[in-house]
C-alpha cells in the first residue's frame, strides 16, 4: 500500500518537518524526557518523566559475552500516519480525523469527540507526508550505526493491519526509488560502511507463521527450532539459512524471493495482508580498530611457558546483528471478515502480539518477572526489550474515526514501549581462530628457514675440509721453502760476522777521534755559560727597572681613578648645595626662616670645603707620581724601552677618556628615564588635582576650566620627552636597559617601552627589535608588581595589532598572561592583563588555541577581583570572543556548542547582563545576542535563564544595533519561538 501525499489541517507543520533530522539530533532526542501518559486537554495527572530506571534481574535481562558493563537506553518510540485511503475518502468524507499531529511539540492528539481529546508524547511525530528517506532517517538510522559500531540493534513495527508497516519497512522501490524501505535502505549504509576484504556480512530471513519458525530462503525448513545459550542467554536459530552478501542487488534478490514465500491474504481491510510475522536478521562481523590487543601466554611440550610477542596479540572482533521485525497487523475479526483458516490466522497473530505486550508492560512496570516464554515471538526479541540491543520501534496508525479504538490501541502499545530501559552492550570477542592461522603460516615459514640454514650448515662444513686439505698442502710447501732459506741465512750470518770484525777496529779508531773532540766541545761550552751569565744580569737589571716603571703607572692610575671620584662627589656636592640653596631660597619666600635649613647649609659647605682639601691633596701626589716618573723616564738610556713606555702611558689614557665617556653616557641615560618618570608621576598627580577640582565647585570653578589643557599639555611633554628619548638612546639600549639589575631601571625602562607601544607606528619597530620577548621575559620572572603591572599593559598594546596577536600566541604570552592572572591580587594589574586576553580573542585564527592554554579560564577567574575596571575588560574579551564564534558558525567553519559555555561563562554573563556600569552591561549584552545566534547554544541558553535577558535586551537596550540583533536573534531561533509559545510569552 502506497503512501500518497496530501494537504492536511497540519499542512505547515508537516512541510516543515519533511526535512530529515541529523544523526546528532536523533541521538540528543534519545535522552529527552519525552514519555509522556495519556491526558486530556482539561488537567488530569502529571506527565512521568523519562530518566533512566535500573531494572531487577527479570528474564529480559542478559549477560554480555565480553565484559557485564552496558549503557542504559530508553527504547525510542515514532509514530507515522497513512494518509485516506480511496475508500476512507468515499465513506469518511464527512467526519473529521480521529488524530491530530503535533510534529513541531512530538505530539499527538486523539480525539474522543468533537469536544474533548487525548495527547501523547513520542519520540518523533511522522505525518502522512513524511517521506521514506526521512521515517529512514528519524526511525532506523542511528540503530543501523550502532550495529556498526558493534552493538545489537532491532527496528520494529507494529500496528493495526493495512496502515503501512509492510510499506515502512519491506518496500523494494523497484518503481520509484524514494519509496525503498527501511531494510533496503539499512543494508545500503552497511554495505557502504564495511570492508569487504575483513569485515562478513551474512543474512537470513525469516517467518513466524502459526507459532512455528518458517525459513523464508528454503521453504521446506518449516519448523526451526529456537536454541538459548544458558550461559549468555542469547537465542540463536541454527536451522535457519546463512547468506553471505557482498553487493545490493543480491540483497534485493534475496528479498524478492523472501516475500514470495511469505503467507498473505486477502481481507476487507487489506488486499495484502500479512499473515506472519517476518524477521530479517543481519549479522556483522568485524575486526576492531584502534583497540589494544591482548597478550597471551602459551605452552610448549615441556609445560614451559611461552610469553608471545606484540606481532602475535590476539586480535578483537565484533560481532553485532540487526533484527528487522514486519509484525502482522491487529485485527478485530468482526472487521477484518476473518473465517476458517484465516480466523485461525488472526487467532495466533492476536495471541503472539498479546504475549508481546504482556512482556513490555511487566518490562514498564519493572516486574520481577517477564513472561518471554510464553510465544514465540518474545523469545526472538528477548534481546529487543530489556536486553542489550538499541531498540526503535515504529507504529502505524490510520485516520478514520471507525477505527478509532485499534488506532488507541496502538498509541497505548507505544506509551508502553517507551518506558522499557534496555542496557545496551558492546559485543567484542577475541578472534583466536584468525591468529591460530597466522601463527601456523609462520610456523611453515621458520621450518622451511630452518631447512635452508640447516643445508648451509652443511655445504659450509664441507667447503671448510677442502680448504682445510689445501692448507696443509700449503703448509708443506713453505716447510721446504724454510729449510731452503735456513740455509741461506747461515751462509749471510759468517758473512756479517767477518764484517763486524772489520768494524770493530774501525770503530775504535773513531772513539779516539771522538774524545778529543769532546775536549774542544767542553772549552766552548765554558765559554758560552760566561756570555749567558753577563747576559742574564743584563736582564735582570732591565725586568727591575720595567717592574718599576708599571708600579708607579699602577699608582698613577689608581691616583687618577680616586681624584676622578673625587671629583665627581665634589660636583654632587656642588649640586647639592646648590639644590639646598635654591629650596631654602624657596622656603625663605613661603614659610618663616628655620635653623634647620642653617644647620644642613653649613654642613654642606663643610662637606665641599673637605672635598676641595682631597682633591688637592690628591693633585699633589699626583705631581709628586709624575715628577718621580719623568725622573725614571730620564734615567732610562735605552730607546726602545722609552717607546714602549710613551706607547702604555696613551694607550691608558686612551681607556680612561672611553671610560669615562661610557659612565657620562650611562649617567645620561638614568637621568632621561628619571625625568620621564618624574613627568608620569607630575600627570599624575595633575590628574587627580583635575578630578578634585571638578569634584568641588564655588570658587574652584576656574581652576576646573584650565586642568584640561594642562592635562594636556603634561602628556604632551611626556611624549615629547620620550620621543627624544627614543631619537637619542635608541630603541636597542633601551630594551637592553630592562635585564639591568637596578630595579628602579627596569621600571623606568618598561614604562617608556609601554608608552612606546601605545602609538601604532612604534609596535612594529619593538617587535622586531625583540621587545616582545623582553616583555614576555619580564612578565615571567619579574617579581615587582609595578614591573608586571607596565609589561602587561605594553602586551596588551601590541595585541591590539593581529599579527603581533600570533607572535605572543606562538611565543607562549597567552599562558603567562593567565599564570598572571592566577598569582596578581592588584586590580590594575589583572585590568593589564584581561585588556592583553580581550584583545587576544579578537582574533578568529586563536580561539582553539587561546582556550587550550587556559585564556577562557584566565579570563573568568579574574573576575574575583569585582573591580569594576577589570570587570569590563572580561567582558570585552567575552563579547569579542563570542563574536568570532558567531562569525564563524555564519561562514560555516565552526561548529558545536560554543567554547564559552562549556568553559561555564554562561551563569556569569546571565548575572552581569544588566550591571550598573554600562561598560560591563553594553559588552555583555552583545556577547549574548551573539551566543544566541548560533542554534546549537539555544538549549543551553533557555535552560541557563538567559532568554529571559535576551527578551529584556530587545525591549529595553539603549543601543539600537544591540536591540536590533536581540530581536532578530529571538525571530530566528525555533527553540525561542517554541519555548515562547509554551510559556505564552509575547515580545
Amino acid at each position: 500500500m502506497a503512501f500518497a501525499s496530501h494537504n492536511s489541517k497540519n499542512g505547515l507543520h508537516a512541510s516543515r518537518l519533511d526535512r530529515p533530522l541529523s544523526v546528532n539530533s536523533m541521538k540528543s532526542l534519545a535522552s529527552s524526557p519525552t514519555a509522556l501518559t495519556p491526558t486530556s486537554t482539561r488537567p488530569k495527572s502529571a506527565a512521568p518523566g523519562s530518566s533512566s530506571v535500573q531494572r531487577r534481574n527479570g528474564t529480559g535481562a542478559q549477560k554480555s559475552g565480553k565484559d557485564d558493563s552496558g549503557v542504559s537506553g530508553r527504547v525510542r518510540v515514532a509514530v507515522r500516519l497513512r494518509p485516506r485511503n480511496a475508500e476512507e475518502l468515499a465513506a469518511d468524507a464527512d467526519f473529521a480525523d480521529c488524530v491530530e499531529l503535533l510534529p513541531e511539540l512530538k505530539r499527538l492528539k486523539l480525539r474522543k469527540n468533537n469536544w474533548d481529546c487525548e495527547t501523547y508524547q513520542f519520540d518523533e511525530v511522522l505525518t502522512e507526508t513524511a517521506s521514506q528517506k526521512r521515517v529512514y532517517e528519524v526511525v532506523a538510522k542511528p540503530v543501523v550505526e550502532s550495529v556498526l559500531e558493534g552493538y545489537n540493534g532491532t527496528v520494529m513495527a507494529y500496528g493495526q493491519t493495512g496502515t503501512g508497516k509492510t510499506f515502512t519497512l519491506g518496500r523494494l522501490g523497484e518503481e520509484d526509488c524514494a519509496d525503498r524501505g527501511i531494510m533496503v535502505r539499512a543494508m545500503e549504509d552497511i554495505l557502504a560502511d564495511i570492508s569487504p576484504e575483513h569485515d562478513t556480512l551474512t543474512v537470513s530471513y525469516l517467518q513466524l507463521y502459526m507459532e512455528t519458525v518458517q525459513d523464508l530462503l528454503a521453504p521446506e525448513r518449516d519448523n526451526i527450532a529456537i536454541v538459548e545459550d544458558p550461559k549468555t542467554g542469547d537465542v540463536s536459530l541454527p536451522g535457519t539459512t546463512l547468506v553471505e552478501l557482498k553487493d545490493q542487488k543480491s540483497f534485493l534478490e534475496l528479498l524478492q524471493t523472501g516475500e514470495a514465500n511469505r503467507f498473505a491474504s486477502n481481507t476487507k481491510l487489506n488486499t495484502e495482508s500479512s499473515r506472519s510475522h517476518a524477521l530479517l536478521l543481519v549479522n556483522v562481523k568485524r575486526s576492531a580498530k584502534n583497540k589494544q590487543e591482548k597478550d597471551f601466554v602459551i605452552h610448549n611440550e615441556n609445560g614451559n611457558s611461552v610469553h608471545v610477542s606484540k606481532g602475535h596479540r590476539v586480535p578483537t572482533i565484533r560481532k553485532s546483528k540487526l533484527l528487522i521485525v514486519d509484525l502482522a497487523g491487529s485485527e478485530r475479526v468482526d472487521k477484518s471478515g476473518s473465517e476458517g483458516h484465516q480466523l485461525e490466522e488472526a487467532k495466533a497473530i492476536n495471541l503472539s502480539l498479546t504475549s508481546l505486550g504482556k512482556c513490555i508492560n511487566a518490562l514498564a512496570e519493572n516486574s520481577p518477572h517477564v513472561p518471554t516464554r510464553d510465544s514465540k515471538l518474545t523469545r526472538l526479541l528477548r534481546d529487543s526489550f530489556g536486553g542489550t540491543a538499541r531498540t526503535s520501534l515504529i507504529i502505524t496508525i490510520g485516520p478514520s474515526p471507525r477505527h478509532r479504538g485499534e488506532t488507541s490501541s496502538t498509541i497505548l502499545f507505544g506509551q508502553r514501549a517507551m518506558k522499557v530501559e534496555n542496557m545496551v552492550k558492546l559485543k567484542e570477542e577475541f578472534d583466536y581462530k584468525s591468529l591460530c592461522r597466522r601463527l601456523e603460516a609462520e610456523l611453515d615459514k621458520l621450518i622451511a628457514d630452518n631447512e635452508r640454514q640447516a643445508q648451509a650448515i652443511f655445504d659450509g662444513e664441507e667447503d671448510m675440509e677442502r680448504k682445510l686439505e689445501e692448507a696443509g698442502t700449503r703448509v708443506a710447501e713453505a716447510e721446504s721453502k724454510v729449510a731452503a732459506a735456513l740455509e741461506v741465512i747461515s751462509k749471510e750470518k759468517q758473512r756479517q760476522q767477518k764484517e763486524l770484525v772489520e768494524m770493530m777496529q774501525n770503530l775504535q779508531i773513531e772513539r779516539a777521534h771522538r774524545e778529543r773532540l769532546e775536549l774542544e766541545l767542553r772549552e766552548n761550552v765554558q765559554d758560552l755559560q760566561d756570555k749567558k751569565k753577563i747576559y742574564a744580569e743584563n736582564e735582570k737589571h732591565q725586568k727591575e727597572i720595567r717592574d718599576i716603571l708599571e708600579q708607579h703607572q699602577q699608582e698613577i692610575k689608581d691616583v687618577q681613578t680616586r681624584l676622578a671620584n673625587e671629583c665627581g662627589q665634589r660636583e654632587r656636592l656642588e649640586k647639592e648645595l646648590h639644590e639646598a640653596n635654591i629650596c631654602l631660597q624657596q622656603s625663605k619666600e613661603i614659610l618663616e626662616p628655620e635653623n634647620i635649613h642653617k644647620e644642613e647649609l653649613s654642613d654642606l659647605k663643610q662637606m665641599l670645603e673637605k672635598e676641595c682639601e682631597l682633591r688637592q691633596q690628591a693633585e699633589r701626589e699626583l705631581d709628586a707620581f709624575k715628577r718621580e716618573e719623568k725622573k725614571l723616564t730620564n734615567g732610562i738610556t735605552e730607546k726602545n724601552d722609552i717607546g714602549e713606555i710613551w706607547v702604555l702611558k696613551k694607550r691608558l689614557e686612551q681607556e680612561l677618556l672611553e671610560r669615562e665617556k661610557l659612565e657620562d653616557e650611562i649617567k645620561s641615560l638614568k637621568q632621561q628615564l628619571l625625568q620621564v618618570h618624574v613627568d608620569a608621576e607630575e600627570r599624575s598627580r595633575t590628574i587627580g588635582k583635575g578630578s578634585s577640582a571638578r569634584s568641588s565647585g564655588g570658587s574652584n570653578s576656574t581652576i576646573s576650566l584650565h586642568t584640561p589643557s594642562n592635562m594636556k599639555d603634561t602628556i604632551n611633554g611626556q611624549r615629547a620627552t620620550i620621543a627624544k628619548l627614543f631619537e637619542q638612546v635608541g630603541l636597542q639600549k633601551i630594551l637592553s636597559l630592562l635585564e639591568s639589575e637596578d630595579v628602579d631601571v627596569r621600571v623606568h625602562a618598561v614604562k617608556v617601552v609601554a608608552n612606546l607601544a601605545a602609538e601604532e607606528v612604534n609596535q612594529e619597530k619593538i617587535v622586531e627589535a625583540g621587545g616582545l620577548g623582553s616583555l614576555l621575559t619580564l612578565l615571567q620572572s619579574s617579581e615587582d608588581e609595578t614591573i608586571r603591572r607596565v609589561a602587561a599593559g605594553a602586551i596588551a598594546n601590541l595585541a591590539m595589532n593581529e599579527t603581533n596577536q600570533e607572535l605572543i600566541m606562538a611565543q607562549g604570552g597567552i599562558g603567562l598572561l593567565a599564570r598572571t592572572a592566577d598569582d596578581a591580587e592588584d586590580p590594575q594589574t589583572l585590568r593589564m592583563v584581561a585588556g592583553a586576553i580581550a584583545n587576544l580573542c579578537g582574533n578568529d585564527k586563536l580561539q582553539i588555541k587561546l582556550r587550550e592554554e587556559g585564556g577562557i579560564r584566565a579570563l573568568l577567574g579574574m573576575v574575583r577581583s569585582r573591580h569594576a575596571d577589570v570587570l569590563a575588560q572580561v567582558a570585552r574579551g567575552i563579547a569579542n570572543f563570542a563574536k568570532c564564534e558567531s562569525r564563524g558558525a555564519a561562514q560555516g567553519y565552526r561548529t558545536g556548542r560554543s567554547l564559552l559555555i562549556e568553559d561555564g561563562a554562561l551563569p556569569w554573563i546571565v548575572a552581569n547582563a544588566n550591571n550598573e556600569a554600562s561598560s560591563i552591561r553594553r559588552h555583555i549584552e552583545l556577547a549574548l545576542c551573539h551566543l544566541a545566534q548560533h542554534e546549537v547554544n539555544a538549549k543551553d541558553v533557555v535552560s541557563g535563564g538567559a532568554l529571559w535577558e535576551l527578551i529584556r535586551i530587545s525591549r529595553e537596550c539603549s543601543r539600537e544595533d544591540i536591540r536590533s540583533l536581540a530581536q532578530r536573534t529571538l525571530n530566528a531561533s525555533p527553540t525561542f519561538q517554541a519555548e515562547l509559545r509554551r510559556l505564552h510569552v509575547t515580545y
